[in-house]
């Protein structure tokens, strides 16, 4: 037990062993790319296969800038340069390659690629054939597992939105033998159901994973459907036969959501801006017919008593004239007392004081000096003089008395 090696031990081991292999210290190895992700560093991880096995690939950026000419994606059928090594944390062995060179399409890219030429053709990717999203929906039919994140992020999003809408879920395998013609029967289901709207759907994978949606019978399911269909399959970089087809592409399940099911509460403050909107032009009516009531009015006084409206004015223009020459004379005196007061200030001002040949004390904090009991040698003072200030040190202090 004493000689049992640690994992980390072990997988070192064979890390070296394969280091020490010429053939796989250089190796190229021609394959199909599958499950291929970029990631924020520029590393790019991606599976190497063909018809009966597979070897998982990492590229990192360094390789990257000198390796490959153009990039690659699920389906290429590429030859790759480069190494196996361990990657001895997780005890998993890939190729790290220096080099990716294509040579073709991969088998399924090259399926999907014919069939969307042949439904292209056909007219099923015509915006003519696309039914509008209806704005209010109030019942959505959703194709996709049972289980998964799919389902739970299109919940939450639709009771955040709107808790009033109704979710029908036809539980559907989205992956695997049989999956197409699941999905194909969920579609089918929703066509002949009440909903207002179904959306189709799944997570992101490789072009395997998605198979099922570049499959002849999803894209026939949802072009003969009479329901608007919303294809929210995989991520915002994976399109497949199903998104070309349907009525609306959402780049993930959340953002089908968030398209289908309108919010409750921006609806609620549209009804009370049209109800704002109704009442302000009511207001500014009523202001109007008011204004002209009022003006009717004024209309008949004037003409029934203009005298009175005359000795009025004359009566008003007298008060004013009173009232302005009031108004002057304070003025005048207030202003007087503040030249008063202005002289009075001014033979007291320090700063007045300081043009005189005076200057002003304070430490290094500005609090003032007013005594040498305040200070002791090697205390840093300014001095505050009529056009600045001087920064001085305390070399010696002398009492009045001489001490």
């Amino acid at each position: 037990m004493e000689k049992a090696l640690t994992v980390t031990d072990a997988n070192q081991y064979i890390a070296r062993m394969f280091q020490n292999d010429f053939m796989l210290s250089k190796i190229e190895i021609k394959g199909e790319v599958s499950g291929c992700k970029y990631h924020s560093t520029g590393h790019i991880y991606f599976t190497l296969k063909d018809a009966e096995s597979k070897i998982s690939a990492v590229m990192f950026a360094n390789s990257r800038l000198r390796g490959l000419k153009s990039d690659i994606k699920d389906g290429d059928e590429v030859v790759v340069s480069g190494r196996i090594g361990v990657y001895t944390k997780a005890g998993s062995y890939q190729i790290y390659a220096s080099k990716i060179e294509l040579c073709g399409k991969g088998d399924l890219y090259q399926k999907f690629l014919e069939l969307k030429a042949q439904l292209e053709e056909k007219g099923m990717f015509c915006e003519q054939y696309k039914i509008p999203i209806p704005k209010y929906a109030r019942r959505i039919g959703i194709v996709t597992a049972q289980s998964g994140a799919v389902i739970q992020d299109i919940k939450k999003v639709s009771y955040r939105r709107n808790p009033y809408v109704q979710l029908i879920l036809y539980p559907s395998a989205v992956q695997g033998e049989g999956a197409a013609n699941n999905i194909a029967e969920g579609i089918e289901y929703f066509n002949n159901s009440n909903v207002d709207v179904v959306i189709v759907g799944r997570g992101g994978g490789s072009i395997e994973d998605l198979w099922a949606f570049n499959e002849m019978i999803v894209a026939e399911a949802i072009f003969n459907c009479t329901k608007p269909v919303i294809s929210a399959v995989g991520h915002q970089t994976d399109f497949t036969i199903a998104d070309f087809v349907a009525d609306l592409r959402a780049a993930t399940p959340s953002e089908a959501a968030e398209t289908a099911v309108f919010d409750l509460n921006q609806f609620y403050t549209g009804l009370e801006n049209i109800k704002s909107d109704y009442q302000s032009r009511m207001n500014i009516a009523l202001q109007r017919v008011r204004a002209k009531y009022d003006n009717l009015l004024m209309n008949m006084k004037m003409h029934d008593a203009t005298h009175l409206i005359a000795d009025k004015k004359m009566r008003l223009q007298e008060l004013y004239d009173g009232l302005n020459a009031q108004f002057g004379r304070q003025l005048d005196e207030v202003k007087k007392q503040l030249a008063v007061m202005a002289a009075s200030y001014e033979g007291i001002s320090p700063l007045k004081r300081l043009t005189g040949g005076y200057a002003y004390v304070s430490d290094e904090e500005g609090n003032g000096i007013f005594s040498v009991n305040d200070l002791k040698v090697s205390d840093d003072l300014n001095i505050r003089m009529k056009d600045g200030t001087v920064r001085a040190k305390v070399s010696k202090i002398q009492t009045l008395d001489g001490e």
